[in-house]
């Protein structure tokens, strides 16, 4: 019991400071984006998002062994065998280094192959699109190397240290946007290169606190050939699920490239950009739950495991509602405060792929919960093979003529998809995790409070004119209304009684 409860405080504090964390970057990165958005235009804005996203289109490899080498590491601390966390941590080290060599000589004949010869890009701009994409091949490279140690770093929940880091990352991208705005030289060129410098010292930090910290991270040439057979074919299984996530966005990248242009991919980029903004209160959460699942699934502790997976879905869920909702009946205005002027589009994508964030991110934990059994071959097959299914519709549906953000829907039906192929995988290997329960507790009762708490939030918005007033009511509003359609709707008796005890506590405190 005690352990428990030390192990929720753990995650609290751990949810806190990464809450903390995306408070303060969320606020500056939309700032940055403004900025960095008018400096570059429309043009060059999405030359970078189109050129930079074709390295992560080989960054499933990545996070393939990013994903293993967390696992694998949080799997021994729940055994508490600091020996094999070593051997661990060296096997994955000697694989990363390797690794980002494959990448680099793959990408630079793949990437510059289609920087040159296929992508619609401005003749003038050939040069400055083959910078972009030199400097994010280093910074992938570096990546991939200090893979082993970020994963140590969540491993063993030291989240406060991530946040920090963090902050750094986001305070220096912000210089880097005031700093092109006045720059004489080449504007593009220069916000590339400089962003390869931050991510390199960004890097260099990780590794300096980690070799500092964690006993485990003194690199020695210790190289286990069974345990690199574990690891690479947990990673390879994994690369293929990534694979998809990686090849099918670029891929509508490179389509919507074709059909409209690079004002597209600009407005695509934008809408990626506010949904990993605010996605991460949800991605936050399950970050700071996910090695508590592993760990108690190692320890043999199997229904605290389950309770956490189920727990962390619907939470998850709730949270990122609870932010989507008031952006959504807001959406126009906000990004014109944003962003002054928006490209075509934006809005459509930003809210088609807001949708899609909610219904994924009921999988976070679900995918650890897969991840901690080990047995990962059919659920990263099913998972790419479900993804990829997006990619002909949407070349299908702008075939035909439709608009480009209609090319994106069907993402919203993959990311349902596929999140039912987690649950039924799940349960194949773990038959105590409910199937039933899941989709009628978890997915079907979240749709039914997103709707009523849209359409209640839909209907207060429609009652004011668009202001930055109307902006702070409605959003506040809406807010209230989605935490009484979760409490009402979407908590179990244990869980509202908690939460009124809690709210109880508060006040008792106050009034004292």
């Amino acid at each position: 019991m005690l352990e428990k409860t030390s192990n929720n405080k753990t995650i609290a504090r751990n949810t806190l400071m990464l809450y903390v964390r995306m408070l303060i970057t969320m606020f500056v990165g939309l700032f940055t984006s403004r900025i960095v958005l008018n400096a570059l235009g429309f043009t060059d804005y999405g030359i970078y998002n189109l050129v930079g996203g074709l390295v992560t289109m080989l960054s499933f490899f990545n996070v393939g062994l990013s994903g293993a080498s967390q696992r694998f590491i949080s799997y021994e601390m729940g055994r508490g065998d600091i020996a094999s966390m070593k051997k661990v941590f060296c096997t994955a080290v000697i694989t990363h280094k390797a690794l980002a060599v494959i990448v680099v000589v793959l990408f630079e004949i793949i990437g510059v192959l289609l920087v040159n010869f296929k992508l619609v890009i401005p003749d003038e701009r050939i040069f400055a699109a083959n910078w972009v994409l030199q400097c994010s091949l280093i910074t992938t490279a570096v990546s991939i190397i200090s893979v082993p140690y970020s994963s140590c770093v969540v491993a063993h929940e030291k989240m406060g240290q991530f946040a920090y880091i963090s902050i750094l990352e986001t305070v220096l991208k912000l210089g880097v946007a005031l700093a092109i705005m006045i720059s004489p030289i080449d504007k593009l060129i220069l916000y590339s290169t400089l962003i390869l410098l931050i991510q390199v010292t960004v890097r260099l930090i990780y590794t300096t606190y980690c070799k500092r910290k964690f006993e485990e991270c003194t690199f020695m040439y210790q190289f286990d050939r069974a345990l690199f057979k574990k690891i690479f074919s947990f990673a390879g299984w994994g690369c293929i699920g990534n694979m998809g996530w990686g090849l099918k966005d670029q891929l509508l990248n490179i389509i919507l490239n074709l059909f409209g242009g690079t004002t597209v991919n600009a407005a695509r980029g934008i809408a990626t950009q506010v949904n990993g903004i605010i996605s991460s209160f949800a991605s936050n959460f399950t970050m700071a739950m996910n090695p508590q699942i592993t760990k108690q699934y190692a320890a043999g502790n199997l229904n605290r495991s389950i309770a956490l997976t189920m727990a962390g879905s619907k939470y998850a869920f709730f949270l990122l509602s609870l932010i989507t909702i008031p952006f959504l009946i807001n959406e126009h205005y906000v990004l014109r405060l944003w962003l002054g002027e928006v490209p075509k589009y934006t809005d459509a994508f930003v809210a088609i792929i807001l949708i899609s964030s909610c219904v994924y991110s009921m999988s976070h934990t679900v995918s650890t919960a897969i991840q901690a059994t080990g047995y990962v071959k059919w659920f990263q097959i099913l998972l790419a093979a479900t993804l990829l299914l997006e990619v002909p519709v949407a070349y299908i549906i702008l075939s035909l003529g439709g608009a480009p953000y209609v090319a994106v829907i069907p993402n919203i039906f993959t990311c349902l998809l596929s999140l039912i192929v987690r649950i039924v995988i799940l349960h194949h290997y773990v038959p105590q995790y409910s199937i039933t329960d899941y989709i009628f507790g978890t997915i079907f009762r979240s749709v039914i409070i997103f709707s009523i708490a849209y359409a209640i939030s839909y209907y207060i918005r429609s009652l004011f004119e668009e202001s930055f007033f109307s902006l702070v009511i409605t959003a506040v509003l809406s807010t209230l209304v989605v935490l009484l359609c979760v409490f009402i709707l979407g908590l179990s008796k244990y869980e509202k009684s908690m939460v009124i005890e809690k709210i109880r506590n508060i006040i008792h405190k106050k009034i004292k």
